[in-house]
């Protein structure tokens, strides 16, 4: 009973912090807003479609437009030019719980772990929509809908369809093969996405390896590398380069960002091959112990897979291209073409599993609880992140206006968009410096015109956005929505795994770090 209580003491103090202000917030915007439209009904107006374009960045985050998206419910207020900053303090909540119960209370978090992530979407959500009704509600739906749906949409396929391919034969993990592992992987990842890729090779990673003491490192690496490091080369990598493809950047733009993730990967996979060889030699090994049996040749099974892989990644990329209008679905303004690929995707989905062997599925240890842990963690981390998202997309006008104005260099832009993108959604916030680049160097010129301009006069600071945005999704378990995974996978298999806060102080600010301040020097 008193867990019972702190959490509805926690809860009720949360509708009441949140609300007081918000609703007086509310009604100082909406006096002002009359005031203006009795004095100068024309500025009003202009106000109110300013207002509207800044919100409706949010439903452009992901290439879709939003006609009613702020402005479409009678309010013209821009949420995040009034939203104070610590309405961002349950979506830190949701970020401590992930770090602080797997490693205090275990076996709670293991049972309620949903529960934990639907009381701080509540707390955020429901004096949210209180204090600001049918635009809130807009809010959060707009992220449900245009983002968190197509988003798992996506990984339950990739998971699904990558489940039914099992890689058999005798194949023991020593230093140089698993270097090996990770760089297909990391070059796979550019071309079938960072989930595609992850979720393809994680399982015959730890299998090679079963027999070694010491495996925790080697999935923090193929974390780094093949989960986000090597999708940074075309718009089907990574959700972030994916976005700028569908606002103008051409689609093998990115491979201007090869020689960056060269120098990334090379020196990683460097560090790898060098721990991974002192690991093996500390354990004794001079070379792989064989199997009991008849050594077997590699072999693939289930490579009908590979057909519906190859259908999703062409439903992704034809979703980018082509123009079918829009549907309101509940005041969401959506793309066909994107309902249309999410409804292939889930197709693609079923279609595995009606076709692929059970007997494949077990020999694979095959589970839906990676990707339930991930569904129901991200949902919260989506909900409470709203108000970040939206303080940002205010720009100069938000309560971070002054880390937006900081952003000038491209050192600026690499690590800003860096480290909010290792902790927030890096799509959305890729769009927020992309269109900060935009209206620094091209204000007031069309995007048709000005995306040219910055690929070519000014593409250094789209590298450094670009890189930035991909790179650190690595810096944290939530910065790359396959690391959740390929850490659930890793420890359904027995694998140790780091904390949140272990995994990025014991790796990523030890090897991720000293990296990124190299790949600084020499490119920005």
């Amino acid at each position: 009973m008193r867990l019972e209580k702190w959490i509805t003491i926690i809860f009720l103090l949360s509708i009441v912090a949140f609300l007081v202000p918000a609703i007086a917030s509310d009604h100082s915007v909406a006096a002002t807003h009359d005031t203006e439209h009795v004095s100068t009904h024309g500025a009003g107006h202009a106000s109110a479609e300013t207002g509207h374009g800044n919100v409706h960045a949010s439903a452009e985050s992901h290439g879709h437009r939003d006609e009613g998206h702020g402005g479409g419910h009678g309010d013209h207020i821009n949420l995040g030019e009034v939203l104070p900053l610590w309405s961002c303090i349950p979506f830190a909540c949701m970020l401590f719980s992930i770090a602080l119960f797997p490693l205090l209370a275990p076996k709670f978090w293991h049972h309620h772990f949903g529960k934990v992530s639907a009381f701080w979407a509540a707390c955020i959500g429901i004096p949210f929509v209180i204090a600001y009704k049918s635009v809130a509600v807009h809010e959060i739906l707009h992220i449900i809908l245009a983002d968190y749906v197509p988003f798992i949409v996506l990984l339950w396929a990739l998971f699904t369809i990558s489940g039914g391919i099992v890689l058999k034969g005798t194949l023991r993990g020593t230093p140089i093969v698993n270097t090996i592992i990770i760089l297909i992987g990391t070059v796979l990842a550019s071309w079938m996405g960072t989930t595609g890729a992850a979720m393809l090779l994680i399982r015959p990673f730890l299998k090679a390896n079963d027999y070694r003491k010491n495996k925790t490192f080697m999935v923090v690496f193929f974390i780094f590398l093949v989960a986000n490091i090597g999708g940074s080369l075309t718009p089907l990598g990574d959700p972030p380069l994916f976005l700028g493809f569908l606002h103008g950047v051409s689609f093998f733009w990115t491979m201007k960002i090869m020689p960056h993730m060269l120098v990334t990967a090379g020196i990683l996979l460097t560090i790898y091959f060098i721990l991974d060889t002192y690991h093996y030699k500390k354990e004794g090994l001079t070379s792989a112990p064989v199997e009991e049996g008849k050594k077997e040749p590699l072999k693939l099974v289930g490579l009908h897979n590979f057909i519906f892989l190859g259908g999703v990644v062409g439903s992704v990329l034809i979703s980018g291209i082509v123009d079918w209008g829009e549907v309101n679905t509940l005041g969401i303004h959506r793309a066909v073409q994107d309902w249309a690929r999410d409804g292939f995707l889930i197709l693609m989905g079923t279609l595995s599993l009606l076709t692929t062997s059970k007997m494949i599925y077990e020999d694979n240890e095959f589970s839906w609880f990676p990707i339930i842990e991930v569904a129901y963690l991200f949902i919260g981390i989506f909900v409470t992140m709203v108000p970040c998202l939206l303080i940002l997309k205010a720009g100069l006008k938000g309560e971070l206006g002054f880390l937006i104005a900081a952003v000038k260099e491209p050192v600026h832009y690499f690590w800003v968009t860096g480290t909010l993108s290792g902790f927030l959604d890096n799509a959305p916030t890729y769009l927020t410096f992309f269109n900060t680049a935009l209206g620094a160097f091209y204000p007031g010129m069309p995007e048709a015109q000005a995306v040219p301009l910055l690929m070519t006069e000014t593409s250094i600071y789209l590298k450094a956005i670009s890189a930035g945005a991909v790179f650190f999704g690595a810096f944290s378990y939530i910065g790359n929505a396959p690391n959740f995974m390929v850490r659930s996978i890793a420890e359904e298999g027995g694998t140790s795994m780091p904390s949140f806060f272990g995994y990025i102080l014991k790796y990523s600010l030890v090897f991720l770090l000293p990296t990124f301040v190299v790949v600084t020097l020499i490119f920005f």
